[in-house]
């Protein structure tokens, strides 16, 4: 699970300039959509910071309601089917 994230946070973080670009979103915009600082986006654009889960997931739900940018996560294989279930199964040992 923990290689899992490791390869969709390093996909996301490749591709960050990308789908912010294509969503036409700047960083200090993205930034306080997610709340994180500007700062902190650029960070981890320039690899000078990692991506924490949570920023991962913040930036998910950013860009697949984004109509722009949802196809993009599954192409970039950011959205796969075992990142799906690990989803669907979270939720499945909440209820």
């Amino acid at each position: 699970m923990d290689n899992m994230r490791e390869v969709l946070i390093g996909r996301m973080i490749d591709n960050l300039p990308t789908l912010r670009r294509k969503a036409n979103i700047t960083q200090a915009e993205l930034a306080d959509m997610i709340g994180v600082s500007k700062f902190t986006v650029l960070s981890i654009e320039k690899r000078q910071r990692k991506m924490t889960w949570n920023t991962f997931l913040s930036l998910m739900l950013v860009f697949s309601k984004n109509k722009e940018t949802d196809k993009m996560l599954t192409l970039f294989e950011i959205y796969t089917d075992e990142f799906n279930d690990f989803i669907k199964n979270r939720e499945e040992k909440e209820r």
